[in-house]
């Protein structure tokens, strides 16, 4: 069985990583680099950077800090925010990601997965999805979660993968910043649809709400940000924690 990953995120904003609650009321937390240097040395087993409000901006992403956050890790890096176009992908990926995330470059332009998928591989292009219940539907979001897009999240997650994302990263809107749990219901019906690794984001609040998550189907790795970012939870605590539990870890 294939090693379960915990990914810290680094959501950046005026150069600053910051967190808030169901994406709002957004507070400063901390340096990106040195947050990046920490989690690198800290066993996390990626890490994700995402320049949180690019896309509402109508902007380009950040290069200069991701530079100098890639420069400092030598762990898998996921770069987002402000991804519209191949060029955008070309640019993240020269700075030194790995992988790319795209959300709401990919509402505005469906066929940039598919594009990417055959410039840079499936691997290379991560499908981020920020999805909130609105009467009774999981609804897609786009523009960090400000705007209402009026599609099915679910069946816009079996297109991205049909296009060629290797990944999905699945950010509950509902869950983010509470601390009381993953979104489960959201996750079991996204891995219902689709057969590519599922990033879970948003809820966690303890080691528990880890080992609770990796019991069900199709989830490869638990995201957070304010658990690690206050260290409530140690990553390498975390992770001998969900290795005693059973739980397949890199430790």
């Amino acid at each position: 069985m294939l090693a379960r990953r915990i990914i810290p995120c680094l959501d950046v904003r005026d150069g600053r990583v910051v967190k808030g609650t169901n994406f709002q009321g957004l507070r400063d937390m901390a340096d990106p680099v040195d947050m990046a240097k920490f989690y690198n040395e800290s066993g996390a087993d990626e890490l994700v950077f995402y320049d949180i409000t690019a896309s509402a901006e109508g902007r380009s992403l950040f290069t200069d800090i991701l530079r100098r956050v890639a420069g400092e890790i030598f762990i898998p890096l996921t770069v987002g925010g402000g991804i519209r176009t191949l060029d955008d992908f070309d640019r993240v990926l020269k700075c030194g990601a790995d992988k790319v995330s795209v959300n709401s470059g990919a509402i505005a332009d469906p066929g940039i997965i598919a594009a990417a998928a055959r410039k840079y591989g499936d691997q290379c292009v991560v499908l981020s999805m920020d999805v909130k219940r609105v009467d009774g539907q999981f609804r897609l979001f786009a523009k960090g979660g400000r705007e209402d897009t009026g599609i099915d999240a679910m069946e816009w997650a079996v297109k991205g993968v049909e296009d060629g994302a290797g990944e999905i990263v699945l950010n509950s809107i509902d869950t983010d910043g509470v601390k009381q749990g993953f979104d489960l219901e959201m996750l079991d019906a996204l891995a219902s649809r689709v057969d590519v690794p599922i990033v879970a984001s948003g809820g966690a609040g303890s080691m528990e709400h880890f080992a609770e998550l990796f019991t069900h189907r199709g989830v490869d790795a638990g995201l957070a940000a304010s658990i690690f970012h206050t260290r409530q939870v140690e990553i390498s605590a975390l992770k001998a924690y969900l290795k005693k539990m059973g739980v397949p870890m890199r430790v």
